[in-house]
């Protein structure tokens, strides 16, 4: 259980660390995204983004497996 702690707060940093990339990336904006604006009310749900980012972590999983 520490162990898992201890790597999920690892991840954060990294994550942390290359968030201005990430961001230059426009990793948030992708087509394929869904964005409802109304009067008052933003609805976002990034579909291509998450199947993107899930895509990396199962690769960078495969290659420390190995």
């Amino acid at each position: 259980m520490q162990k898992n702690i201890i790597i999920i707060g690892i991840i954060i940093i990294i994550i942390g660390t290359f968030w201005p990339l990430i961001t230059y990336l426009r990793l948030g904006n992708l087509p394929g995204d869904i964005v409802i604006k109304k009067n008052n009310f933003t609805f976002y749900f990034p579909i291509m983004t998450s199947l993107i980012i899930s895509l990396a972590c199962i690769l960078i999983s495969y290659f420390f497996k190995k």
